[in-house]
């Protein structure tokens, strides 16, 4: 049995600035191919598949788990390269894990980028999870998050993100899919500390104008969140990384760069 996050590093000649890339839940490190290459112009790169996804799929895979755990997991792989502090990259239920680690130690976080992000369950997701959780001791989990992937990305443009995130679930174990959907009873109450509680650091906030799900509680929070910005990507959807590749990248870099080592040493 593992004890450590499957992970690849990708170091850059001259930059001193890192980028930690966090998937979403069903996801895996795959989801970020069309960032890496221009990360990897800029900064190093630490690429890493969570907990019981990807290549991680045996890491603790025996016990349910919190929040907590999974970003700790985390923070382990980063002590274990050696990165003392990063800009963090996170998609749909990625950009929670980051926001946790911020929790935990805010000192490893330099900025948060924040992709698709989930600040807040409306009527339609809580329904979503509801239903789920319902149906889920009688059918095959992939059918759930199969249903799960349309309704959040239903529009012929997101097709290849459906197909994406639907063909990572896949490799999911049942027993894996059960204990990351026991995180959803934890989402509510986060959520609500999360909005409530900001913290001083750098945050970018990138949506797919689409997101109907979760653009509408994303600009009500960065209203009142003084360190946090947000570009609306459009004719996009929940996975805006995939589906509008050049402008995610070009608004995740500039922002990095505005803070990043070199730009405070020189100042």
């Amino acid at each position: 049995m593992a004890h450590m996050l499957y992970h690849k590093v990708y170091k850059h000649p001259t930059a001193t600035d890192w980028v930690v890339l966090v998937h979403g839940a069903g996801g895996s490190s795959s989801i970020w191919f069309r960032q890496l290459r221009d990360y990897m112009a800029n900064f190093n790169v630490l690429l890493l598949d969570l907990r019981g996804h990807g290549k991680s799929k045996d890491v603790f895979a025996q016990r349910n788990y919190s929040f907590n755990d999974v970003s700790r997991d985390v923070l382990e792989v980063m002590q274990h390269v050696g990165i003392e502090k990063a800009h963090f990259v996170g998609i749909s239920l990625g950009t929670l894990i980051i926001r946790t680690i911020a929790e935990i130690d805010r000192s490893k976080i330099q900025t948060m980028i924040l992709g698709g992000a989930i600040t807040r369950l409306n009527i339609r997701s809580r329904f979503l999870v509801w239903l789920a959780d319902t149906v889920k001791p009688f059918v095959p989990f992939i059918w759930i998050y199969t249903i799960c992937a349309y309704i959040l990305m239903p529009r012929a443009r997101n097709r290849e993100s459906r197909s994406l995130f639907i063909e990572d679930a896949k490799k999911l174990r049942q027993s894996e899919f059960l204990r990351w959907f026991t995180l959803t009873a934890s989402i509510n109450p986060l959520l609500r500390y999360f909005r409530e509680k900001e913290l001083p650091i750098p945050t970018l906030y990138l949506m797919g104008d689409e997101d109907y799900m979760f653009l509408p509680q994303v600009k009500n929070i960065v209203r009142q969140h003084k360190n946090a910005e947000l570009k609306v990507l459009k004719n996009c959807g929940h996975v805006c990384n995939v589906e509008q590749p050049e402008l995610f990248n070009r608004y995740s870099i500039e922002f990095m760069r505005q803070y990043s080592v070199a730009s405070s040493s020189a100042i």
